[in-house]
């Protein structure tokens, strides 16, 4: 029979269906308490009877003589939500109550996106970090969490946001200088921390230069930067492009310690292109000035 009405309980439960107990008056049960907080229950009366509780992911038990108590001890009840509270015995009598999380962090998920992100971009790194109690219930009381970003330069960007239903997040800028930075979240005692490599951005002020070499003409780059002067890095592709009487060549060439260079046939005449990606550099008219 107990068997059957904690399976009839359990389904009332989850479906979200009305009980037809009457609410009890005297069944005295804390209506609210901390996740993992030893209590007890006080009975009277005579009889054997047994005490449910039964939350969405968590069921007691307890067999028990009336007029006894009937203790809970230390990380019994540790799983947050609404529990719904049943006394069997000569009579059933219902009633409600509430375990919520325990106030301070105890351990955070902390996630930072993206893990590579081009340098000086504007508010281009997200942070969202989920804090946790010591039963790993998210804690839903407002929670202030520090995020703060340090880069390879010594340059530091610090923001303090509370959390939403658990949940808090905010948005960094990348750094002006390429290199790694370390990206932290604390609550209370809690640090996380993550690294966030910062590359160059795209090639900026792309210029080459061009000199005879016999039959042929020999071009390279001057060394390639983005706009605030970190080395783009080595294997990124320039290319080189020759219209001469509407003939066009096209030569591709990676970076090689901060350069690329190639040759090209030499045309009298014949206009000279650089680029990569979509920044295009100077033009060159082969004896025809520049």
């Amino acid at each position: 029979m107990k068997r059957r009405l904690l399976l009839l309980l359990s389904m009332l439960w989850l479906t979200g269906e009305s009980l037809t107990f009457a609410q009890s008056s005297s069944l005295q049960i804390p209506k609210k308490i901390e996740a993992g907080t030893a209590f007890s229950v006080p009975t009277s009366g005579s009889g054997k009877a047994t005490l449910y509780i039964i939350g969405p992911t968590q069921v007691l038990r307890r067999d028990f003589q009336l007029g006894e108590t009937v203790s809970f001890e230390s990380g019994d009840l540790h799983n947050a939500g609404h529990y719904m509270v049943v006394l069997t015995g000569p009579s059933t009598e219902t009633t409600q109550m509430d375990v919520v999380p325990k106030p301070d962090p105890y351990t955070m998920s902390f996630l930072a996106k993206p893990s590579r992100i081009p340098v000086n971009l504007s508010q281009g790194i997200s942070g969202v970090a989920y804090v946790f109690d010591t039963f790993q219930n998210l804690i839903l009381k407002p929670t202030p969490v520090a995020f703060k970003m340090s880069d390879a330069a010594g340059g530091t960007e610090s923001r303090t946001e509370p959390t939403h239903d658990g949940v808090a997040w905010v948005k960094m800028n990348s750094a002006p200088k390429a290199g790694p930075a370390q990206f932290n979240a604390t609550a209370g005692s809690i640090t996380e921390k993550r690294v966030v490599q910062q590359v160059p951005a795209d090639p900026c002020n792309l210029r080459m230069t061009a000199r005879p070499a016999g039959q042929d003409i020999e071009l390279q780059t001057d060394p390639v930067r983005d706009c605030t002067g970190n080395p783009v890095p080595d294997g990124t592709i320039v290319s080189f492009t020759e219209n001469y009487q509407g003939k066009i060549s096209t030569v591709d060439v990676p970076l090689k310690r901060g350069v690329a260079k190639t040759d090209l046939p030499a045309h009298a005449g014949a206009s000279i292109s650089v680029a990569t990606g979509v920044v295009l550099g100077n033009e060159i008219r082969w004896g025809g000035g520049r």
